[in-house]
């Protein structure tokens, strides 16, 4: 703790001359103890306020004595330009508050240069590409760093580090589901346009179960393949007890007589038997 006889003494910021605490005005607010000085002493202060009050009557900075500068206000009269005519009033409460911002002058092309110092006007002449109104926001493909591949490419795609590739989709009630399934049957569903590629991992189913129902019997205009009488169900050509897949390339229109009558026969066996059309 200092010496009760000496006196606390403190640096004034404006004039730099050690004062003792009773020449600087006391400072307010809760978190102001009992010792807490301004950094201005009460000298400066008056004679700040008789410069501003002065202010309106000078035309040239350079003329207020350089003994009543300190280092703010030096630094403020040396940026604010000497004015052509009357002082501007932002001028005035520039000089007032000490700070160094001053109204922007107009260029020799008759704009107002920008605000910010060299890192904005670094930023004006090489702007960012997504600042830029040309470039337009894409979205991220969700192979990072991989090209996207042609949706219908099956030589694009690559098992996982477990030897699956994942098959994502949506239920009826569009929750969304994904599975594992190896690359033969992935390259098999890309192939007949059950399915996309998405990325070199991943494929999507393109139809739930009522789209694709809707779909074949849409595409058949209600047409049983094999008799041409009105269809209303779904037939697999290549049946799924023998390897054959729900795909828009192996599935078929057909009527309720014909789809029982094939059971898990083949295509060849089936007109072979002459049992297509018993209804006719």
């Amino acid at each position: 703790m200092p010496d009760e006889g000496k006196t606390a003494l403190k640096i004034c910021s404006v004039c730099g001359e050690s004062k003792p605490l009773g020449e600087y005005p006391r400072r307010s607010g809760r978190r102001a103890g009992r010792d807490s000085r301004r950094g201005t002493c009460k000298s400066c202060v008056k004679r700040r306020g008789a410069s501003a009050s002065a202010a309106d009557r000078i035309l040239d900075p350079a003329a207020v004595p350089a003994m009543r500068r300190g280092p703010r206000q030096a630094a403020t009269l040396a940026k604010i330009p000497s004015p052509q005519g009357a002082v501007t009033e932002a001028g005035r409460r520039n000089f007032r508050e000490g700070t160094a911002e001053s109204e922007p002058v107009p260029n020799a092309a008759g704009t107002k240069p920008q605000r910010g110092g060299p890192r904005k006007a670094k930023q004006a002449l090489h702007p960012h590409p997504k600042q830029t109104p040309d470039v337009r926001r894409r979205r991220v493909p969700e192979s990072a760093g991989h090209a996207v591949p042609d949706p219908t490419d099956v030589t694009a795609l690559i098992p996982t580090r477990q030897g699956f590739i994942r098959m994502r989709g949506r239920t009826d009630k569009g929750r969304r589901w994904f599975q594992e399934i190896d690359l033969e049957l992935a390259q098999t569903l890309v192939r007949e346009r059950a399915a996309v590629v998405v990325n070199r991992h991943t494929i999507r189913r393109l139809f739930t179960n009522k789209d694709f129902r809707r779909y074949i019997l849409t595409r058949d205009k209600h047409v049983c393949h094999f008799c041409g009488q009105y269809g209303d169900t779904i037939d697999h050509l290549l049946p799924r007890a023998k390897g054959g897949h729900t795909t828009p390339d192996n599935c078929v229109c057909a009527c309720q007589a014909c789809n029982q009558s094939k059971a898990d026969r083949d295509l060849e066996e089936f007109v072979g038997t002459g049992a297509a059309g018993g209804r006719r």
